[in-house]
């Protein structure tokens, strides 16, 4: 009986060191699985605050695109403003050259004075004309210049005493706009 009680207690050592075994394991189970369970919880916490972010940036980009949008149609309407009031310096520039015309012509109706309706004109011409110089224009030089077919139009050409190639009469004006030939002189040349 002894060697019953002796092996009775054997097996429950043996029993006992075997639920210890298992406690521990359960343990270390249940440490690896309170970690585990933390290491969700941190990448929810790392997910909510990337998207999160994520939201912020969407957010911004929208207010971006809109702001952007608002600027683009700003500057457009600007740029047809620009555009469509553009000639507004020049003519009321002008207005004065219309206004003495207007003069001219009820003065010239009711005095039937030609030679003041001629002075009229004159001084009209020459308002005209520094209202456009002041916008950029100017004359091109032609009679006794030597002809030049970026500036000039030859419409006739006529033997002469002067060198070939020479300007003998203007038929048209020509003008430059800053540094550009808006209209070439026409002109009769020396053959």
């Amino acid at each position: 009986m002894n060697k019953e009680k002796t092996n009775q207690a054997s097996a429950n050592a043996q029993e006992d060191k075997e639920n210890q075994n298992i406690g521990q394991e359960s343990e270390e189970c249940l440490t690896e699985d309170i970690d585990s369970i933390d290491h969700l919880q941190r990448l929810r916490e790392e997910i909510e605050e990337h998207k999160s972010k994520a939201e912020d940036y969407y957010t911004q980009m929208q207010r971006l695109k809109a702001e952007f949008d608002n600027f683009r149609k700003r500057t457009q309407k600007e740029k047809e403003d620009t555009a469509r009031y553009a000639s507004e310096k020049v003519i009321h520039s002008l207005l004065p050259v219309l206004d003495n015309f207007e003069r001219a012509i009820v003065s010239s109706q009711k005095n039937n004075d030609f030679e003041a309706l001629s002075q009229g004109v004159e001084m009209i011409e020459r308002m005209f004309l520094k209202v456009l110089e002041d916008e950029g224009l100017k004359i091109i030089e032609t009679v006794g210049q030597e002809f030049d077919p970026n500036l000039h139009e030859a419409l006739l050409k006529e033997e002469s005493d002067q060198p070939e190639n020479m300007i003998l009469e203007e038929f048209q004006k020509g003008y430059y706009l800053k540094d550009k030939v808006i209209r070439p002189s026409r002109v009769k040349v020396s053959g």
